[in-house]
């Protein structure tokens, strides 16, 4: 079993999802439910996933889970996509975000491709 908390892509996937969890709380009412849903789950999901990997007891599993947590990076840069695009926040507010998110998916690669070499 691994210590995730250690894990530098784990602490940066952990407050990505703080600011969204913050940014979703600045979407109109309308898509309070909808879209700042979205948004909320796919965050949580990336370091859900890590965390749930790095209990794994091998490290195909634990590869598969980060393989799900760049799913869930690529899903909140979508909806990330959507509410810049829809105008729904303003752009200059989102664009961090997505960065954020890339660079949380670039380090995920990396962990995974280290793990699988380890195997």
């Amino acid at each position: 079993m691994r210590n995730f908390r250690n894990l530098n892509v784990w602490q940066q996937a952990r407050t990505l999802t703080l600011e969204v969890f913050a940014l979703s709380e600045r979407l109109p009412d309308v898509d309070r439910y909808g879209l700042a849903a979205q948004l909320r789950r796919s965050a949580n999901s990336i370091g859900a996933n890590i965390a749930e990997g790095a209990g794994r007891p091998t490290r195909r599993d634990y590869a598969r889970f980060l393989a799900q947590a760049m799913a869930s990076s690529n899903e909140l840069e979508h909806h990330l996509s959507i509410v810049d695009g829809a105008g729904l926040i303003n752009g200059e507010d989102v664009a961090p975000l997505i960065d954020r998110c890339d660079q949380v998916r670039r380090r995920l690669v990396n962990l995974r491709s280290r793990i699988l070499a380890e195997t």
